[in-house]
């Protein structure tokens, strides 16, 4: 979500320095993530933030799309998918079916700690998640939920949404770099990137 579009554009231009000094310049593509909540405008400013620094065109991914492919979920599959992004104030739980995000419920928050989400927001995400898995048929409900983001690692979530959901969930591994993982495993697929950012162009 950019607040500040002069600010947005100075930390583009500073994580792109330091691609510049480690690959390739100017790059063939770029991709980005962007949580399912961001604006038009939103999407906007940072496409056209990305393109001015780099050069080229930029592609919008949005972020629990990109943790689910860095998860290695087969996100094109026969199969939904179920996930649920926790990030530095913003949780994210998504059902992503033939590549794209078919429902998504998102919860902001004010602040997290470093030892993940303060225990008032526990109920908001864990009440978040099962709401969005009530509006799914009950086959889909039993497919389990994979954890992405920083909060992942915080067992008594994991513990909450067990008890609550009654489905399985589980933790991604390295869960805090899902989503860089996942965009960096697109970038050299255009053909499944394609498919995969349909909504974020």
């Amino acid at each position: 979500m950019v607040a500040d579009p002069a600010a947005y554009l100075r930390l583009v231009r500073l994580v792109l320095l330091e691609a510049r000094w480690s690959g390739a310049w100017p790059p063939e593509r770029v991709l980005t993530g962007v949580p399912v909540a961001a604006t038009p405008d939103d999407r906007r400013v940072v496409s056209a933030a990305v393109a001015e620094v780099a050069g080229c065109e930029a592609t919008l991914v949005e972020g629990p799309l990109a943790a689910a492919v860095g998860a290695g979920l087969d996100v094109t599959g026969p199969r939904p998918c179920l996930l649920l992004d926790v990030g530095a104030g913003l949780v994210e739980a998504v059902v992503i079916d033939g590549g794209v995000i078919t429902d998504a419920a998102v919860l902001q928050l004010s602040a997290t700690t470093g030892t993940g989400l303060p225990l008032y927001a526990l109920d908001g995400v864990v009440d978040m998640t099962a709401g969005l898995l009530r509006r799914l048929p009950g086959r889909l409900r039993s497919a389990g939920l994979v954890v992405t983001g920083g909060g992942a690692r915080q067992e008594r979530l994991l513990e909450r949404l067990r008890a609550a959901l009654r489905v399985p969930v589980g933790a991604a591994s390295e869960p805090e770099h899902a989503t860089i993982r996942g965009l960096v495993g697109l970038c050299p697929q255009p053909v499944p990137a394609a498919r995969t950012t349909a909504r974020g162009r």
